[in-house]
């Protein structure tokens, strides 16, 4: 498997493969090539487009290089599935943008080395040594992780005793480390949840229920809520890349960031949800955050007196709009990932609601619970979603929370899960 051209059809790794090349270029450059051929490397040269055919044969890749260059909005959502499939297999990814046009053989290569993945937004030349060395690295971890290891000869009778003995001490102390870890894990997860709205800002036009699911302890998920003043109500869900403890800080920060509205000396401005969003992108993309850097999220603003809501994305699942004897639909509009791209631009739209509209924000892990989209149909809505639709947003979120509790999810699956729902009164 060291072809450098790209392949036309999904081609199913049959043996340990080091390097997964991804790319929406023509070809393999002849120095990364070379380099992975010196390296006694095996690789596999992939278009970017073609990877969800191989997700059931992951464990077979050490770690996996993005070439990618003048990415559209499609691939930019494709990116970051990739990215997330990535990391909760614990695969290192090395993420390459625009080539340099220097004299030297050099690549943007994207953050440091860590565990599972780099990707941060500013980039920086390095040579084929220094991507020889992270991919070294990844591919060290990978071996490490999936416990592929060379078994010991079988010591001398007279000192298995004493290896035993130690054994006993490791797995103690390990057992305690473990304890320790988890208390902690513990501990952040209840300060994250003091980060989440403790009262709901609910009034005589609307009214609002939550759903919020960690996959583990801390979640890669935030929400949040709040009345701006008294003619408006914003609220948003936002998902950073991964889960656990990297997403979760993540998730601080982007409840910090977020900004509503500006104060002027003595009076204020509230932000259009299309501001909220790029103010949010450049201020995540100016911290050159490293690792877990990217996120998504959906902002609304509601006008409570004419009952106007205007919304924006950022790379988000669609918003659900429900109306009374309708079905339900996906609000859709565009915009990027946050993140990625310190200019990204956001839009904006606005639509008149009227009493019995219901709306629903969610992050991706909710998804399977309410569809699924088809590349023939679109997005399908499930039929345990369409039963519990009607109902008022209280119940239906009680309904949704059973839903979910109720069916069983591979553990390779389980994702952090929350749901913001709106009824107008």
């Amino acid at each position: 498997m060291t072809r450098a051209g790209l392949i036309s059809a999904v081609e199913v790794p049959k043996s340990f493969t080091d390097v997964l090349y991804l790319t929406n270029q023509e070809q393999m450059p002849p120095e990364i090539k070379r380099l992975f051929k010196q390296k006694k490397l095996s690789f596999l040269v992939m278009p970017i487009d073609k990877f969800f055919g191989i997700l059931n044969r992951l464990d077979l890749i050490g770690t996996v290089v993005i070439d990618i260059k003048d990415l559209d909005f499609s691939q930019q959502q494709k990116l970051a599935q990739i990215i997330k499939s990535l990391e909760m297999r614990n695969i290192g990814t090395i993420l390459l943008g625009k080539r340099m046009e220097l004299p030297v053989k050099s690549f943007v290569l994207a953050g440091p080395p860590v565990k599972s993945f780099a990707l941060v937004t500013t980039m920086e030349s390095v040579s084929t040594d220094e991507l020889w060395v992270r991919i070294g690295v990844n591919l060290a971890y990978r071996k490490r992780s999936s416990e592929i290891v060379v078994k010991p000869a079988a010591p001398p009778r007279q000192v298995q005793r004493a290896y035993s003995n130690k054994l006993a001490e490791q797995l103690r102390l390990a057992g305690a480390l473990v304890d320790n870890l988890t208390e902690q894990l513990r501990l952040a997860g209840l300060v994250q949840h003091d980060f989440l709205p403790t009262q709901l800002p609910n009034c005589d036009e609307a009214e609002w229920a939550t759903a919020f699911q960690p996959a583990e302890w801390v979640s890669g998920d935030i929400y949040d809520i709040v009345r701006i003043d008294e003619q408006h109500i914003g609220f948003y869900v936002a998902d950073a890349v991964g889960h656990a403890m990297p997403a979760a800080l993540l998730t601080i920060f982007l409840k910090q960031a977020l900004l509503m509205r500006e104060t002027i000396e003595n009076n204020y401005r509230v932000f259009s949800p299309a501001e909220v969003m790029s103010n949010l992108n450049v201020r995540m993309a100016g911290q050159k955050l490293s690792g877990y850097q990217f996120a998504t999220c959906c902002y609304c603003l509601l006008n409570i007196k004419t009952l106007q809501l205007t919304y924006a994305r950022a790379g988000h699942p669609y918003p659900i709009f429900i109306r009374p004897q309708e079905q339900p639909q996906q609000l859709e509009i565009r915009g990027s990932l946050l993140g990625i791209f310190e200019q990204a631009e956001y839009i904006q739209q606005t639509m008149q609601l009227q009493p019995g509209d219901k709306l629903l924000l969610y992050s991706d892990g909710a998804e399977p619970f309410i569809g699924s989209f088809d590349n023939l149909t679109g997005f399908n809505f499930s039929e345990e979603f369409r039963e519990i639709k009607d109902l008022p947003i209280v119940e239906m979120m009680d309904k949704f929370d059973t839903l979910v509790q109720n069916k069983e999810t591979a553990p390779s699956e389980v994702d952090d899960i929350t749901v913001v729902g709106l009824e107008i009164l």
